[in-house]
């Protein structure tokens, strides 16, 4: 595929088929996927491949904390997990409250589940000093994890990037035994998709970006 179609028609995945995704084309869509950059260009990024369904129930499992207070606050009005504000429902409500299939089904449906984690020792975390929730740390990880669903798409396959089970990392980590250094930033399902959207709906450039200052003429 060209380069600007898939960047253009890369939709978040989140049904799949029964076809299997074979270890040849994953470790092609890895084996590119790798040349993503990272601070430093430390590549502290580690992905683990987990195929075993015991394992996905599991982590789909620890999916359903995260999800329940997501739901709850939605129900709320809230943007939900925002830093920015303490939820309104209260822990009793949230405990209350439906998990939906939606959430954790695609982690027990896909053909591979890859579960991204990077090394904080080599991370740098510029505004980690900063009074507010740190983000910069996530530029040494995601563009691999963009990279992977990018390679998928151009094989053919779909996934997309969940972290409700990050809110029960210590959980995720002992599941896969990965050492305490590591901080577990994404669980991406990858399958193959039940429907290969190419339209996808998103915000303008004008709207998204501005000349010169945040409040500035649209470009």
């Amino acid at each position: 595929m060209e380069l600007y179609d898939v960047m253009r028609t890369t939709p978040a995945v989140r049904e799949f088929t029964d076809d299997p995704l074979p270890d040849e084309t994953l470790h092609r869509i890895l084996e590119n996927a790798r040349f993503a950059p990272s601070g430093g260009n430390r590549q502290g990024t580690r992905v683990v491949v987990v195929r075993d369904q015991a394992t996905r129930e599991r982590l789909a499992e620890l999916n359903e904390p995260a999800v329940r207070r997501y739901v709850a606050q939605i129900r709320a009005g809230q943007s939900p997990w925002n830093p920015l504000e303490p939820p309104v429902p209260s822990p009793e409500e949230i405990a209350a409250t439906d998990v939906p299939e939606q959430f954790t089904r695609p982690v027990l449906t896909a053909a591979a589940v890859l579960v991204f984690c990077v090394d904080l020792g080599v991370v740098a975390a510029m505004d980690q000093d900063l009074d507010r929730i740190g983000l910069v740390s996530g530029a040494s990880v995601y563009p691999l994890v963009w990279n992977v669903l990018l390679a998928a798409r151009n094989e053919g396959f779909g996934g997309t990037i969940t972290t409700m089970a990050v809110a029960e990392e210590p959980a995720v980590r002992e599941l896969l035994g990965v050492p305490e250094q590591y901080a577990v930033a994404a669980v991406v399902p990858l399958g193959r998709p039940v429907r290969q959207l190419t339209k996808l709906r998103r915000v303008p450039v004008a709207e998204l970006a501005r000349r010169e200052r945040f409040d500035g003429e649209p470009f």
